[in-house]
């Protein structure tokens, strides 16, 4: 008899979890859907992450890109092609040291020629 009172508080606890867990899900996909515009010292321009510290500047031809790591710094350094990003609206190649960043509530960024295509990606993702 208690272990099937056992067995039956177990599984109505395991049903209040899943429909906690969905709940707070589908509240969360409405704002993982909305980037917040960053600044570059912020992000890794390699890894295409946010990070809460400033990161690693490295200087090119007048420009500021930023790097998390040795690694990244050297191949912002000896990769131009790795100083570029797409814009997710237009298609247009940018340039990440003069991009507005968004960045997602997962830490992702995403670079954007002005800041007109951030707020279009916003509001599409919204839709």
């Amino acid at each position: 008899m208690q272990k099937s009172n056992t067995l039956k508080l177990f599984v109505l606890s395991f049903l209040a979890l899943a429909l906690f867990m969905t709940g707070s899900s589908i509240a969360d996909e409405t704002s993982e859907s909305s980037l917040k515009e960053v600044e570059g010292k912020n992000v890794c321009m390699i890894t295409d992450q946010l990070f809460v510290k400033d990161q690693i500047p490295v200087e090119l031809e007048g420009k500021t890109y930023y790097g998390c790591c040795e690694m990244c710094e050297a191949k912002l350094k000896n990769n131009p092609e790795s100083r570029l990003g797409i814009d997710p609206v237009s298609g247009g190649k940018v340039d990440k040291s003069q991009a507005v960043i968004g960045a997602a509530p997962d830490g992702s960024v995403y670079y954007f020629e002005s800041e007109e295509n951030l707020e279009k990606y916003n509001v599409s993702a919204k839709n």
